[in-house]
């Protein structure tokens, strides 16, 4: 029990760690897009959060996650987008509820909404849903000597 709660807690550091520089750049483009580009609020976040799921997918890949199964990647890369694509309709569309529905239109109002609120939700769904369904664990030495040899079966 200790060890499967340290390994979630390795788990957990890194996939924060990865989080937290999807965070900066999610924060920075989006500002960009906001302010400088002059681009509508929901779509610079939009934007923002796609640019930092390009981001999180290599740092969660290639380290957070690098020793889950590799054998299906295109299986893994839709599924990653399919569960990242619905974190961020979470992440803006809190986003969207707090500047068109409550009339919260501020820059800070706009942060806290979609880069506090939105994101930290959407943190919890896509660290569950990547843990769960994208990045398997591939089964350990004990688990696979409890199965039964598929080609001993067969005999």
């Amino acid at each position: 029990m200790r060890s499967r709660l340290e390994r979630l807690a390795r788990e957990i550091a890194k996939f924060g760690a990865v989080g937290a520089i999807g965070f900066v750049v999610n924060l920075i483009v989006f500002n960009i897009c906001w302010h400088w580009l002059n681009l509508a609020v929901v779509r610079s976040g939009v934007i923002a959060t796609a640019v930092a799921i390009g981001a999180n997918y290599v740092g969660n890949r290639y380290w957070t996650y690098r020793d889950a199964e590799k054998s299906r990647r295109s299986r893994e890369l839709t599924l990653f987008l399919l569960f990242s694509g619905a974190g961020l309709v979470i992440e803006n569309g809190i986003l969207a509820i707090s500047y068109y529905g409550l009339g919260f239109t501020s820059s800070f109002a706009n942060n806290i909404a979609k880069n506090v609120v939105g994101l930290g939700i959407g943190t919890v769904f896509r660290f569950w849903s990547y843990r769960t369904w994208v990045f398997r664990a591939l089964p350990s030495a004990a688990a696979a000597e409890a199965e039964p040899d598929r080609v001993t079966v067969l005999r």
